[in-house]
């Protein structure tokens, strides 16, 4: 039975147990924020679960001590979200990580898991999915949302043990480490210096349109952040790809652009013409996408499959090595691509040197 954890004495005094290790879940809403609203935290500790309530006043600051207990190991699935939610509400990161589903990739068990499916590959137990998109910012809670959040801790520590075994017979605890912390430093310095290279569709654009659709997601994410509203409110990946490929000659042409755009932001239409022509300071510096040309297509297939190679050769599932983004950031500005560094870069490099053309 899990215990309700609503004053940060409760939370403070468990911690004098000083356990080894913790499982840890969140439930957040950010459906109209650009930041996560964290609703619930779950937390094994022993053989108790807590869940632990982080509206109530002293509550983020009763957590941050164990996130930050460097002699806890914090165990957590598919983490990433969670890791911005705890940021963002207590101002620090739990260390060290141990994220299952990067560890269950790094043993070869599957890519890219979700809890349940996981829980049933190592313990065969099938977990319920009915509370997913559940208010959880709603006080009390329903016990069918009690037994959920539950049960996305229950199960932590099984799959530590049984992932960490496999880890340690591969001789992979370092991979586990060096990814978590990479996950980690993504989230501690999370502003994307290069937005454009996530979008699918400015491999189309040519150097100077990347660049200015450049300019209008770095201007879109600032205003996101400060407006707190998701980045898509503020300005979508269509209009801005329409802009940065054929840039108004002034404002007025910008708002018969805008009147093709039923979400098109009106009110800030001064400041999107700021920054579609204000070039960035380090604008010079950006790695371009790749080029949909048919010999850059010939060569990423090329480096594709032999990334699947060593995938199999190494037992790993498909995506786990490199995406293909990183690749075609690869071919296309001849440089390791920063995210596939240590040991992914010590396994692959010397397959994919050569097949650079």
């Amino acid at each position: 039975m899990a215990t309700w954890i609503n004053t940060p004495a409760e939370l403070q005094a468990r911690q004098q147990l000083r356990p080894s290790r913790i499982g840890l879940d969140t439930e957040f809403i950010r459906e109209r924020t650009f930041w996560p609203q964290l609703a619930l935290v779950q937390m094994a500790v022993g053989d108790e679960i807590l869940l632990i309530d982080p509206l109530i006043p002293g509550m983020p600051e009763a957590l941050a001590p164990w996130l930050t207990d460097t002699s806890i190991i914090k165990v957590m699935h598919s983490a990433s979200e969670d890791l911005v939610a705890f940021k963002h509400t207590c101002g620090v990161l739990p260390r060290p990580l141990f994220d299952t589903q990067i560890g269950a990739s790094l043993a070869g068990i599957g890519g890219g898991m979700g809890y349940q499916k996981l829980v049933q590959e190592i313990t065969g137990v099938a977990l319920a999915k009915g509370e997913t998109r559940s208010d959880w910012m709603r006080r009390p809670l329903s016990d069918a949302q009690l037994q959920y959040a539950a049960d996305d801790v229950e199960h932590l520590f099984a799959l530590h043990d049984a992932i960490v075994a496999k880890l340690e017979a591969q001789d992979r605890q370092q991979w586990l480490a060096d990814d978590a912390e990479r996950l980690l430093a993504s989230v501690e310095h999370d502003e994307d210096r290069w937005p454009h290279l996530g979008m699918r569709s400015a491999q189309f654009l040519d150097a100077p349109a990347q660049r200015r659709l450049l300019r209008l997601l770095r201007w879109r994410d600032q205003q996101a952040r400060v407006s707190d509203r998701p980045r898509s409110w503020i300005l979508d990946n269509e209009l801005a790809a329409t802009l940065a490929r054929v840039p108004p000659v002034d404002e007025a042409a910008l708002g018969k652009v805008f009147d093709q755009f039923p979400k098109a932001p009106r009110k800030l239409a001064g400041a999107v013409w700021q920054a579609l022509n204000t070039p960035l300071d380090d604008e010079a510096d950006a790695p371009q996408l790749l080029q949909a040309t048919d010999a850059n297509k010939q060569a990423l297939k090329k480096l594709q499959e032999a990334v699947a190679q060593v995938s199999q050769s190494l037992g790993l599932p498909d995506g786990v090595l490199a995406s293909r983004k990183h690749l075609e950031s690869y071919l296309e500005n001849r440089t390791w691509p920063a995210p596939l560094a240590g040991w992914r870069q010590q396994v692959l490099e010397p397959k994919l040197q050569p097949l650079l053309p």
